[in-house]
Parts: structure tokens; sequence; C-alpha cells
């Protein structure tokens, strides 16, 4: 846990479907994030951080809000806490049918990509789902694309199969495996870096064909994927919260 005694303007919560991130923020910089199972998120370890530190505002993106009475549990008479939504102040327009149905973690790395990168984006979020999310040039949220995460696939394999192990991620030796595990390693990550590639090509053509486009990776296996895909031109583990400080420097009620 994060021990550091003092005053921060923000505690940072991401809540995804499998990890939930907790950092403290100045109005400029993160502090190195803590992870824990999401299942794991509880309102005493929300207390535990605003013990640590005495924050002027909570700044949160859940997509399970089974856990948001948790967060304000914890929060209450401490600070006040800002939900991240479709109608906070995100820094770009949304141009979509629907925009209460886009997940506040999606938000939050439009708005991330928007004002550290420039307009127009992609952000590749590789969480227990993987998401494109594209800004357009006019700095507008347009849509994007959602696949199954990484590990999702191979605990799929290991679950609904009798003989096939549980595996651990990392760069396959080679394309061919000797053994089922390393069949597994070689199938999960040389055909997800094909997919991502696929998804990525399909996107710049029909939205940004002959222009420049920043493309941003995040999330958990970020960093293995782009290891050899060209098209991620840029690797960031914790953009999502740095949308999470952007879009609580933008909202000061």
């Amino acid at each position: 846990m994060f021990t550091v005694a003092g005053s921060c303007d923000y505690l940072l919560i991401d809540v995804s479907n499998s990890y939930a991130k907790l950092a403290f923020a100045s109005r400029k910089r993160i502090s190195r994030p803590t992870r824990i199972g999401t299942a794991e998120l509880s309102s005493s370890v929300v207390t535990e951080f605003l013990r640590r530190r005495q924050v002027k505002k909570l700044v949160v993106s859940s997509v399970v809000p089974a856990k948001n009475s948790t967060i304000s549990k914890a929060a209450h008479n401490k600070a006040p806490v800002l939900w991240l939504t479709c109608q906070r102040k995100l820094g770009i327009t949304i141009d979509y049918p629907n925009p209460q149905s886009i997940g506040a973690d999606r938000l939050a790395n439009a708005a991330a990509i928007a004002e550290l990168y420039g307009c127009p984006a992609i952000v590749v979020d590789f969480g227990t789902a993987v998401t494109f999310d594209v800004v357009s040039q006019t700095c507008r949220y347009i849509g994007g694309v959602i696949a199954p995460g990484l590990e999702a696939m191979t605990n799929f394999l290991y679950q609904r199969t009798a003989l096939l192990p549980k595996v651990s991620l990392k760069e396959p030796r080679r394309a061919v495996g000797k053994s089922t595990l390393a069949a597994i390693r070689s199938g999960a990550v040389f055909g997800y870096r094909g997919l991502v590639r696929e998804i990525l090509g399909r996107i710049k053509a029909e939205q940004f064909s002959r222009k420049q486009v920043v493309v941003v990776a995040t999330g958990g296996y970020a960093r293995l994927i782009a290891r050899h895909v060209p098209e991620l031109g840029i690797v960031h583990p914790h953009l999502t919260l740095e949308g999470l400080r952007i879009v609580g420097n933008l909202n000061k009620e």
C-alpha cells in the first residue's frame, strides 16, 4: 500500500472487471498505482488509502456498479467523489448515439490521449476485453471496437477443455510449439498481434485514410503485444489513471 503522509489533490480509482487500480495524484502527475483484484476492493481498502493522505477529491471510473457503493461508503464525510460519466467535461466531445453506454474507462482513455498526445488518435486498452477507442481529428469520440481480452481467450481454453492447461502469457520462442503449453502461448500471442493489426488497419482505412494518427497502447498486456507490433507506437501503462487526473482538473465543482 502507498504509505506517504500528507495531502494531495486526488485519489484516483479505476475499477475494471478484473482489477482495480488506485493512485494518489496532484493536478500534474500521478503516483505509482496499486493494483488489486476487483473482488478484493472493499470500503476498508479505500478507507485505508484515505487514512494515508488527505485528498480533495476522489475521481472514479467504474465498470462494476456493484463496487460503487463500496467507494461511496468509504468516502462519506471525507472527500467528494467525482464519478466519470459522459456528462462530465472531458476535453473532447462525444459523437455517439448512446453515450451513456460508453464505459467510463474508455472515456478516461479518450480524454487522456487527446490531452497528452493530440488528435486524431486511437487507444488500444488490453484489459479483460481489448478495446479500441477512436478520437477524430476534431477531438470527437466517435466509437470503437471491443474484442475478447488475451487472458480471457486463454482462460476459456483452459476452462472449456479437458486436457489443455492454463498458460502464463509471455513471448513465445517460436511459432511452432514443441509442447501443448508452447502451442497455446504461440497461438495466443502471435494470433493476438494479428487481431490487433487487422483491427487497427481497418480503423485507419475507414477513418484516417492518408492521415497521421497517434496510436497508444495501455493495459496489462500492452508491452507484450506492442513489442513486435510497430503500429502500436506508444505504450502508456497508466493512461486510464492519467485520464482520471485530467477529468479531475476539468471538473472543479
